[in-house]
């Protein structure tokens, strides 16, 4: 699929506007994880209580094939269950209990609950997660939903190839750990990325400078500590990807 340049500049021109491009944008990490168990409902809906700007959540494919809300590829370190989240069919993944309480969401339900409150950041997390995840999305635009209510992550570069071929609307954000900067760079303009979401902790006045040169948002991850905020606040980072979005002043 070819992507008009022009189209995409103005897409970007309206994601940057919507974010705010002059306030540090608070996106809270699995929802509100710092408060309630991470990527449930409950996290979710405190993430929109404490005024967060965007909420991140992460995506699944089960076998059945329902895109399911969970962090890790197996359910072992959260649940009362054991295996690979992407091997339960929705049936029995409806009887696991997250943190002892709470059932893993569907991103249908993610969406319901955060009902336009937030940007919902959806990080494909699993593989085959892009073709389904813009399925729904175009789902939602026709219920009244819009692009903006929407902003797609990943580590998985063919995900996100994957997505840009589907869209050439919806913004895309490139996650990074310890890539070269060079990388980053050519793979964010390849993709034709409005963001990178880097670890904080590699981020730099340098490569925070070649990021803005080339038109990117910087989006780093996870940062809880006040001491971690200032730094990225003097770095005058776009937002910050945190637990706790009482932290961060806008």
């Amino acid at each position: 699929m070819k992507i008009s340049t022009l189209l995409l500049a103005a897409t970007a021109a309206v994601f940057l506007s919507n974010c705010g491009s002059n306030k540090m944008l608070v996106c809270g990490h699995r929802g509100a994880m710092g408060h309630e168990t991470e990527n449930t409902l409950a996290s979710i809906s405190k993430g929109v209580e404490l005024k967060a700007d965007m909420l991140e959540i992460d995506v699944f494919k089960i076998k059945t094939g329902e895109m399911v809300v969970f962090h890790d590829d197996n359910l072992d370190r959260i649940t009362n269950a054991k295996g690979k989240i992407e091997d339960y069919s929705f049936e029995d993944l409806r009887k696991v209990l997250v943190g002892g309480k709470h059932q893993i969401p569907t991103l249908q339900e993610v969406i319901e609950t955060i009902d336009k409150r937030a940007v919902l950041n959806i990080e494909l997390k699993g593989t085959n997660t892009a073709t389904d995840t813009y399925r729904i999305i175009e789902e939602y635009k026709k219920k009244g939903w819009r692009n903006k209510d929407f902003f797609i992550s990943s580590f998985r570069i063919a995900e996100l190839q994957k997505m840009r071929e589907l869209s050439s609307e919806i913004a895309i954000g490139l996650l990074t750990y310890k890539d070269p900067i060079e990388t980053i760079i050519k793979t964010a303009t390849e993709l034709q990325a409005q963001a990178i979401n880097p670890y904080y902790k590699t981020l730099t006045a340098e490569n925070v400078a070649i990021m803005k040169a080339n038109n990117f948002k910087i989006y780093p991850w996870t940062v809880n500590e006040a001491v971690d905020i200032k730094n990225l606040q003097a770095l005058k980072v776009s937002g910050i990807i945190t637990d706790f979005p009482e932290r961060i002043t806008k």
